[in-house]
């Protein structure tokens, strides 16, 4: 028989706060504060999606902004990463890397430093209750003014550091067909001379070329999604040579149609050429899935063994800013399920 996803210890390094929440905590967060939400948010969740035009993205981020705007206090933003924390936990999730913004919940909590040191408090507290690591990943909003990049770089290295509950990485999200790409690099340089993992998106809404500009423009540590490095063996070639890793969330490409189907996605492609791949979940709040799901969906459609999955398993703990002790210990627990 094979072994279960569930007991086999992992990383998870692509999840956004936000989009980390239940869909039933963001019913009670909207009732909390008297919002009302969309019925793609409710009766018909999770919603159909799709970011393949302007359109489509226009109505994922109106999707994604609403859930956002429901998030309103400390205790609120407390909540999500608790939850977080144990949803990944039940998954058997060792290590978690939180993606945040804090600019977005800065005018409730008094400015972004208020809102960062929150989320790492409470990553420092569930970390210390739930037995999973718990770790924040800051990222920058590339549709804003580079300089707001730069503010966010510099506010994410006065707290970086090893371990739970600190920063350990610096992104950049949202539309990769907007804005420059290069125009970011010195925020990553300030990220990176803070010894802060350079963890940008890239190579999902566009293809291999955006995944070559993120390279030579940011020379990142991981690529958030990065997946369609696949489509040109020379971009491939280059990720495999550098040793970045693809943060890769076969779930949200899907859902916002970048590939028709589970099986158009080129995990085993990707995994042939030798590129390492942590998966991960992005958003389940909008796509509907979380992170055993991913790891179910490589083994029932593309084929899988258990063996592979261990080596993607070992691949996000690799990928992962979590302490060497452990890692190591996360390695030897993976090997312990191959071995069982």
């Amino acid at each position: 028989m094979a072994r279960s996803v569930q007991s086999l210890p992992k990383a998870h390094l692509h999840l956004h706060f936000t989009g980390s929440m239940r869909p039933a905590t963001l019913v009670s967060l909207a009732d909390k504060h008297g919002l009302r939400l969309p019925e793609a948010l409710t009766r018909s969740w999770p919603p159909t999606l799709s970011a393949t035009d302007e359109r489509g993205w226009f109505r994922f981020q109106r999707l994604y902004d609403t859930a956002r705007a429901c998030v309103r206090d400390e205790a609120d933003m407390r909540r999500i990463v608790r939850e977080a924390a144990l949803d990944d936990a039940a998954e058997g999730s060792r290590w978690l890397e939180i993606q945040v913004d804090p600019t977005s919940y800065a005018p409730f909590v008094g400015g972004i430093t208020p809102a960062l040191e929150i989320v790492l408090d409470e990553a420092r507290s569930a970390s210390a209750e739930i037995g999973i690591g718990v770790a924040v990943v800051v990222a920058a909003n590339r549709i804003r003014h580079p300089l707001d990049a730069r503010g966010l770089a510099r506010l994410a290295a006065l707290h970086a550091g090893e371990g739970a509950g600190r920063v350990v990485g610096f992104g950049l999200s949202n539309d990769e067909r907007r804005g420059s790409t290069a125009e970011f690099a010195f925020a990553f340089d300030i990220a990176r001379r803070a010894g802060l993992a350079c963890v940008p998106h890239g190579g999902e809404l566009l293809g291999a070329e955006a995944v070559s500009e993120t390279l030579a423009a940011l020379d990142p540590d991981r690529v958030g999604h990065g997946i369609r490095s696949a489509e040109d063996p020379r971009v491939l070639a280059e990720v495999v040579d550098r040793g970045v890793t693809l943060e890769v969330c076969p779930g949200s490409n899907v859902a916002l149609g970048v590939y028709a189907s589970d099986e158009d996605v080129p995990l085993r492609h990707l995994m042939e050429a030798g590129a390492q791949i942590a998966l991960g979940a992005d958003d389940p709040l909008l796509f509907g899935s979380r992170l055993n799901a991913q790891y179910e969906t490589a083994r029932s459609v593309h084929g899988l063994t258990d063996a592979e999955l261990a080596n993607l398993a070992q691949g996000s703990v690799r990928g992962s800013r979590a302490p060497q002790p452990v890692k190591s210990q996360m390695l030897a627990a993976i090997d312990r399920w191959l071995a069982d």
